[in-house]
């Protein structure tokens, strides 16, 4: 839907990753948006789907959670995809919400002619009860302003939440390990997306060399065919990753680093309760 791609351009920085691939966000993600007279806190959420395994379930569990505590909601079709059953279904759901304004918003504009967009507004307009209904492009940032300040009108009054200049509350050790994850993410794609898990297990800098961070995570796949792919002949693919991922670190946290990454087999941890949680995907 682009959800984590518009987050980003709202925010004027990378605070969540992003892919080709649906289901990419794990985490309610926030991104701090600093207006004059306001404060905007986005939350990203992993996508609403059919579950198929159990983190698919705690997945959906948490994007409706979220749905329970914040003060306005996006409703997000791109432009020029058709609307099926699910947005729908979805559209029916959030419009049934009826104590919390639902904003939709058509994205990746740039991608339709004028007629398309056109299209998909009335079409979207027609799905239910609307509080906005703004076509948006995070790529030019075509009505990113608009629909920040539509949002915002949804707001209560009260007191900032975060410091001015902050961009998320997200650990760096967790935007790390986001960022790695996205490197493989690029690599694989059609492979295996959904099987990826990355740790980090240590960070900081290194004794005598504050000018250097350490870095040393793992990334987790189900079965040891998965392993072998993200490895590549030799290592070379986990190499790659490893550079590109360490790239986009260094650029994060302002400093040299060295990355360790290493490939551990977790069998079937998307369905393992007990995995789930080692992993941080708790109950």
């Amino acid at each position: 839907m682009g959800k984590s791609t518009l987050m980003n351009a709202l925010v004027g920085a990378k605070v969540a990753i992003t892919s080709s691939r649906p289901q990419t966000t794990r985490r309610a993600i926030r991104g701090i948006v600093n207006r004059p007279g306001a404060q905007l806190i986005i939350i990203d959420t992993p996508g609403l789907h059919r579950p198929r395994t159990l983190l698919g379930e705690r997945l959906d569990s948490l994007a409706r959670s979220t749905l329970t505590e914040v003060d306005v909601i996006g409703f997000c079709i791109p432009a020029t995809e058709v609307i099926g059953p699910g947005d729908t279904y979805l559209a029916t759901e959030l419009t049934g919400l009826r104590t919390t304004p639902v904003v939709a918003i058509v994205t990746k504009t740039d991608q339709g002619s004028r007629e398309q967009v056109a299209a998909q507004l009335a079409s979207v307009g027609a799905l239910g009860e609307w509080a906005d209904v703004v076509p948006v492009s995070a790529v030019t940032g075509f009505q990113l302003d608009v629909l920040a300040d539509v949002l915002v009108s949804h707001l209560p009054p009260g007191r900032p939440l975060y410091a001015d200049g902050d961009l998320t509350d997200e650990p760096e050790q967790v935007l790390v390990a986001e960022l790695i994850r996205e490197a493989i993410l690029e690599d694989v794609r059609d492979e295996l997306p959904h099987s990826i898990a990355v740790v980090v297990e240590e960070m900081g800098p290194r004794a005598g060399r504050p000018d250097l961070i350490d870095v040393h995570a793992v990334m987790y796949v189900e079965r040891p065919s998965q392993k072998a792919i993200v490895l590549g002949a030799r290592g070379a693919r986990l190499k790659e990753v490893g550079s590109a991922a360490r790239r986009q670190i260094e650029g994060l946290l302002g400093s040299r680093v060295y990355l360790d990454l290493r490939v551990k087999v977790a069998k079937d941890w998307q369905r393992d309760p007990r995995q789930l949680r080692r992993l941080g995907f708790y109950d």
